[in-house]
Parts: structure tokens; C-alpha cells; sequence
């Protein structure tokens, strides 16, 4: 009977991480701290940002939204991962498939179009110190910001209502941990290898653009940063731009395997990894990454602790004992 309800039903089945972890409440409890300081690193930033007149630049600007960015991008995945590793129950319906997909491909997309006009910043800043107001003004910064939503809400609203339009069969179980396009297809009743071959040809072309602006970038920054006469300026120069590029490595990296590599690179084992990296950590490194290697960050975090315990102090002082 639940065979036939399954084969009649629109939901589909998430099979994990793990498909029979031997100890989910490890796994939930690994995954659940991740989440946590991800989502507490990430708001710690926006708000450091927001809150500290010295870092409102535009290089900081940038950082809040690739903040936010990751904020929603852990959010969209990580809750149902958790759910599902602490019930029976592991479905999920048609239409959150669709949102999930939706999301993710929107703030993956964003974020690759953020950190290619990040590099940009970083660029300017280093090789074109005495325009730097000029080329990166306010508006030029919301533009950067709307762009990379908009590129990124394009590639969602190209390739989810196709991939949810083909039709589903059999036993519906997804062999992931969320609705990924790669392993959602392999669900399909019919052939999907002309969609597979054009959503690889945009992938790579999203991952092309915003990568040559970076590549040129940073080698416009290395040359510059050679001619430097100043060792205190190449240093200064290496540590900011050095967050970037890690950033960059690692979610540039799972990109890269999951959207360029052939299929005889993949295996559903691998994917999921893969997919877990750049989905639950990335998320968590970003902010780590970005508040530990920069003194300006770590500044504005001792101010606002120090804020904290000031006024802690103050109300503590002003509570009458009781005698």
C-alpha cells in the first residue's frame, strides 16, 4: 500500500548525506554546530559592518551582502537536513523541491557574480588608489549588489521550471541530501541529455565571466603589487586580497567539479561531499576566513564587545542590592 501511495504522490524522497548513517545523531549534531556558526558568524558580520562607521566602504559593503548571501544560501539546505536525519519521514513535496532548487541556484549564481565584482574593488583599491572614490561611489556598489542578484535569480528562473517540468517516475528517491539538479534528473521518465548538455553550457558560462574579471584582476594586483616600493604597503595589499582569493579557491573548486567535470568524474558519494562543502561549510568558512585575517574586522568586533561589557557594567551598577 505505501509502494502505491508513494508511486501516486508528488513528493519525493531525500536519502541523506548518509543513506543509512550507523550514528544520525552525530552526523545531526557535526552538521547542526556547523549551521550555527555559520548563521552566528555570518549576522556577527553584517552586523559588525553595519554597526562600525569605519568599515563602511565599499569593500565592506560587499562583504555584508556575500554575508547575507550565505545566511539564506545555508538556510535554504541545512533546517530540512536536520529534519530529515531525526525522522522517518524524509520527504519532501514537489514544490519545496522547486523552491529549493530555485534558491540555491539564485544565491550560488549571485555569489559568483559578488566575488567576481569583489576582485574589481579589490582592484581599483590596489591599482587605482587616487580614483577609488570615483569608480566605486554608492551607486556603482548597490549596482554591483542588484547585478549579482539579478544574475543569479536568472539562472533560477531559467533552470528551475525546466527541471521540475519533466516528468518524474518510479520510486521518486532523490540520492541526496536536497533537491540538486544533477541528482533530481536522474529521476526523470524521459531524456534529459539535450537539457543536461545546455545547463552545463550556462553553468560554464557563469562561472567563465565572473572568473576572467577575477583572473585579470588579481593579475593587474600581483604586477602592481611587484612594483611596490613600500613593504608595509605589499603587505598590507597581500592580506586583504589573500581572504579573497581563498574564498574564492574553495568556492570556485566545488564549482568547478560539480558544473565542468564529465560524468566519469561523478559518483553520487562524491556529489553529495562536494555539494556538503561548498552548501554547509563554505557558509561558515567566508566569514572566518574574512574576520580572522583582517585587523580592521577584528578592531570593530574588540569595540563591540567592549560596547557590550561596558553597558553590561552599567546595568549591573544601576540595579539596587538587595539587603
Amino acid at each position: 500500500v505505501d509502494m502505491e501511495i508513494l508511486h501516486n504522490s508528488t513528493d519525493f524522497i531525500l536519502l541523506g548525506l548518509i543513506t543509512h548513517p550507523t550514528c544520525p545523531g552525530l552526523i545531526f549534531a557535526v552538521i547542526f554546530s556547523i549551521f550555527v556558526v555559520a548563521v552566528t558568524a555570518n549576522v556577527a558580520m553584517i552586523l559588525l559592518i553595519h554597526g562600525d562607521p569605519h568599515l563602511h566602504t565599499p569593500m565592506y559593503f560587499l562583504l555584508s551582502q556575500l554575508s547575507f548571501m550565505d545566511t539564506v544560501y545555508i538556510c535554504v539546505t541545512v533546517p530540512k537536513t536536520l529534519q530529515d536525519l531525526l525522522s522517518k519521514e524524509k520527504t519532501i513535496s514537489f514544490l519545496g523541491c522547486a523552491f529549493q532548487i530555485f534558491f540555491y541556484l539564485t544565491l550560488v549564481g549571485g555569489e559568483f557574480f559578488l566575488l567576481g565584482f569583489m576582485a574589481y574593488d579589490r582592484y581599483v583599491a590596489v591599482c587605482r588608489p587616487l580614483r577609488y572614490p570615483l569608480l566605486m561611489n554608492r551607486r556603482v556598489c548597490l549596482f554591483m549588489v542588484v547585478s549579482s542578484w539579478v544574475g543569479g535569480s536568472l539562472d533560477g528562473f531559467m533552470l528551475s521550471p525546466v527541471t521540475m517540468s519533466f516528468p518524474y517516475c518510479g520510486p521518486r528517491e532523490i540520492n541526496h541530501f536536497f533537491c540538486e539538479i544533477p541528482a533530481v534528473l536522474k529521476l526523470s521518465c524521459t531524456d534529459t541529455s539535450l537539457y543536461e548538455t545546455l545547463m552545463y553550457a550556462c553553468c560554464v558560462l557563469m562561472l567563465l565571466i565572473p572568473l576572467s574579471v577575477i583572473s585579470v584582476s588579481y593579475t593587474h594586483i600581483l604586477i602592481t603589487v611587484h612594483r611596490m616600493n613600500s613593504a608595509k604597503g605589499r603587505h598590507k595589499a597581500f592580506t586583504t586580497c589573500s581572504s579573497h582569493i581563498m574564498v574564492v579557491i574553495i568556492f570556485y573548486g566545488a564549482a568547478f567539479y560539480t558544473n565542468v567535470l564529465p560524468h566519469s568524474y561523478h559518483t553520487p558519494e562524491k556529489d553529495k561531499v562536494v555539494s556538503a562543502f561548498y552548501t554547509i561549510l563554505t557558509p561558515m568558512l567566508n566569514p572566518l576566513i574574512y574576520s580572522l585575517r583582517n585587523k580592521d574586522v577584528e578592531e570593530a568586533l574588540r569595540k563591540a564587545l567592549g560596547r557590550c561589557a561596558a553597558s553590561r557594567r552599567i546595568r549591573a551598577g544601576g540595579v539596587p542590592r538587595k539587603y
